[in-house]
């Protein structure tokens, strides 16, 4: 099964987005109620039915919708407030998307706008190597997106994978983003799972860069075959990182699932019964 790092590439959406989750401020059951997605998780699903699709996402009580760039554009077909309208008559609402820094991005951000969404997340890092002075050109770009953003009301950031953790020279790639971005307008979207099948530490994050990951990305991960699995099935302590988002400056979830042991409804059915457990 493609993963959806290898679709971004094969597709050329090296600078995607995303779609956000609700805040974990509030007692953990309310918190469940709020919980997102990532609609990359329902990529078949979504092109061949969006609202049927978003229908069935609303009964398995998810709440918050956070969209992925698709060949049917940024909402599946979708016209951005027609997105809007059928989230929220289904009691959820658009938070992010992960969207393509390219000659479209005036376009996206005029999309963006109209859907309401509050963040657009770049989902890839562009492929001009994997360099300190490649991610030091990136994140001067990304500030610019970030201001760009800003003047729209409307918050920026980026969605890692596992390749942004590699060094050069001992400098870590993802540490050099880090470092030459604005936290004000360079939101960081963490996907967990990626973290650490990298070999790295969620909290080590936490801890360095207090408040720079209001997003997350929850996705459990085989840590053999290195892919995404069932929450609980893999090698993240979700129960530990939950107990950190403080310090991550959590404001939204989105659980995110690329492979599935049956049907991507029935692991999800099964991910948000685990977060009602905890």
């Amino acid at each position: 099964m493609t993963t959806r790092k290898e679709f971004l590439i094969k597709s050329g959406l090296l600078v995607a987005g995303t779609v956000l989750m609700p805040s974990f401020t509030t007692a953990p059951k309310k918190a469940v109620r709020n919980l997102g997605v990532q609609l990359y998780t329902f990529r078949n699903e979504m092109a061949a039915d969006a609202v049927g699709t978003l229908e069935k996402i609303a009964a398995l009580g998810i709440k918050q919708i956070e969209s992925a760039r698709s060949e049917k554009g940024l909402y599946y077909g979708l016209g951005p407030k027609e997105m809007k309208k059928v989230c929220k008559s289904l009691g959820m609402t658009l938070r992010s998307g992960h969207v393509a820094l390219d000659k479209n991005w005036q376009n996206t951000l005029d999309q963006a706008s109209e859907s309401g969404q509050e963040y657009l997340i770049c989902s890839s890092m562009p492929s001009n190597g994997q360099t300190v002075d490649n991610y030091k050109a990136v994140a001067e770009a990304f500030n610019k997106a970030g201001e760009d953003c800003k003047q729209r009301g409307i918050k920026f950031g980026y969605h890692n994978h596992d390749y942004e953790f590699e060094s050069e020279n001992g400098e870590v790639l993802y540490d050099v983003l880090l470092d030459n971005t604005q936290a004000d307008l360079v939101h960081m979207e963490l996907d967990l799972g990626w973290v650490v099948v990298a070999g790295k530490d969620p909290l080590d994050y936490f801890k360095r860069y207090t408040g720079r990951f209001p997003l997350w990305h929850l996705k459990d991960m085989d840590m053999e075959k290195k892919e995404s699995t069932e929450f609980g099935r893999g090698g993240l302590n979700i129960p530990q990182m939950l107990k950190h988002r403080k310090e991550s400056g959590l404001e939204y979830i989105f659980i995110e699932q690329e492979e599935y042991a049956s049907t991507p409804f029935e692991s999800m059915a099964h991910n948000m019964e685990y977060m009602k457990d905890l």
